[in-house]
């Protein structure tokens, strides 16, 4: 009766002077984090890409693997200086625990360089693995493996850092930034040969791979698309392969893991306004998800999060659409401006092979008016965002148009310093051990911190 009197007054004298442990504090004192964390980002997966996938791929009664996850949350995702985030600083917010400037990687707005939470990671000798459809280099791979001031001129210091980063795995794009042309002469491949990693140029090469380290780079810029890769005779892994072997490598250690696990061309088909190839990107980035959740629930001692960047193009599953015209069409917009051929005026196309290809790969009759004002927009490129894509963003909007497809427009697009990223809250979803942490509003970089929480790490 003592003992018990003795431990209430006790709980009262704490409760008093306020010094009882917060919820966060008993969490991170008295509870086993896990051992590995996945981190599986939809670059631009909005809940309307979600949507989206779910009506193209199952009907109105279907769902998504990903929307069984026990634990869900909503994100806020603005940047630094801007209110609608790009990749970059969207990227380094999960990867930092601090919010960035746009085009900024890995550092705060004053340049200081933050260890990532994959560095935390390392550091407490765990393995660690990046992995991504994009370039490898560029934007949220790039935030938990490097630190550059501009994403666009700071590609091939990203490379570099990567490697001396000793990143376990890294796989996906981007093989043109660690080759001779972009290195000074240097060959980072080779050089990544002799630090003890295995080097994958493909799927086969991807699955042969033995060893406790890997370098894959399956494209020289991005990876393509999967509408497209029949059409291009493609030997690219998909993400859920790169995510099965990447778990593979990684799961050797004894100490544990984290993999960060990018569907990056959910974000590029969203600026184009391509319908049926947010579907069918999403629906591989579930794959990949539904893999991971089944290794971890064998697993028991892994947490898995599911969560995007930012929102791309205001996506929505509108009334209207027309989903099976869309589920027949057999290109993206990209392939197919990569079928036109050229016009007379610097930028432009001819009338007819611009009607002939949106026809067989489209199922779309443009009338000459029409092929005629998509020519007029080429033509004025000098004050859009990214007019390096605009061919295939004014086409992917055009047949968005045709078939009902609820997008932002080409106006408010060209008016985007980050080519149509929305403010939008984005979702995530979580399983396994710490899940139930990850429910309510929060902002994106809340995310890294409770991961590091869990973990018992802290940034200096």
């Amino acid at each position: 009766m003592k003992a018990k009197c003795t431990y209430i007054l006790v709980i009262f004298l704490l409760l008093v002077l306020g010094i009882f442990p917060s919820e966060g504090m008993a969490l991170q004192g008295n509870t086993k984090g896990p051992q590995n964390v996945i981190l599986m980002i939809g670059d631009g997966m909005g809940i309307g890409q979600i949507e989206i996938a779910r009506k193209l791929e199952y009907g109105k009664d279907g769902r998504l693997f990903l929307e069984s996850l026990p634990h869900t949350a909503l994100v806020h995702t603005e940047s630094a200086n801007n209110f609608v985030t790009d990749s970059a600083a969207g990227g380094t917010a999960l990867a930092i625990g601090k919010k960035t400037n746009n085009e900024m990687i890995g550092v705060t707005p004053d340049g200081k360089e933050i260890d990532s939470i994959l560095d935390l990671f390392k550091k407490n000798g765990k393995k660690a693995g990046v992995i991504s459809t994009n370039t490898i280099t560029d934007a949220t791979p790039a935030a938990f493996t490097a630190s550059v001031s501009n994403r666009w001129s700071g590609q091939e210091e990203i490379a570099r850092q990567q490697l001396n980063n000793e990143v376990d795995v890294l796989m996906g794009g981007g093989r043109a930034y660690f080759g001779p042309d972009k290195q000074n002469g240097k060959d980072l491949i080779n050089e990544a040969r002799l630090k003890g990693y295995d080097y994958a140029a493909n799927r086969e090469e991807m699955q042969n791979a033995k060893g406790g380290k890997l370098l894959g780079l399956f494209n020289n810029g991005y990876m393509n698309f999967k509408l497209d890769r029949p059409l291009k005779n493609s030997k690219e892994p998909s993400l859920k392969e790169m995510t099965e072997k990447a778990i593979s490598v990684l799961s050797k250690g004894k100490q544990g893991f984290f993999l960060m696990a990018e569907g990056a061309r959910i974000d590029h088909a969203s600026h184009a306004g391509d319908i049926t190839s947010i579907w069918k990107e999403t629906i591989e980035f579930d794959e990949a998800v539904k893999y991971a959740v089944e290794w971890a629930k064998k697993d028991k001692e892994t947490l898995v999060l599911v969560a995007a960047d930012h929102e791309t193009m205001g996506i929505s599953a509108s009334e209207p659409l027309d989903i099976q015209q869309l589920k027949e069409i057999k290109a993206t917009p990209q392939y197919m401006v990569s079928q036109f051929a050229k016009g007379e005026n610097r930028g432009t196309y001819r009338s007819e092979s611009v009607k002939d290809v949106l026809k067989k790969y489209a199922n779309i009759d443009l009338t000459e008016q029409e092929i005629k004002a998509f020519n007029g927009k080429l033509m004025a490129t000098d004050s859009q965002v990214y007019p390096q894509y605009i061919a295939a963003w004014e086409i992917g909007s055009l047949i968005a148009e045709k078939y009902h497809g609820g997008i932002l427009t080409n106006k408010v697009r060209s008016l985007s310093s980050t080519g149509g990223h929305t403010g939008n809250m984005i979702p995530l979803f979580a399983y396994g051990n710490g899940s139930e942490t990850f429910t309510g509003v929060m902002e994106n970089i809340d995310i890294p911190k409770r991961i590091a929480q869990l973990m018992n790490y802290s940034w200096d």
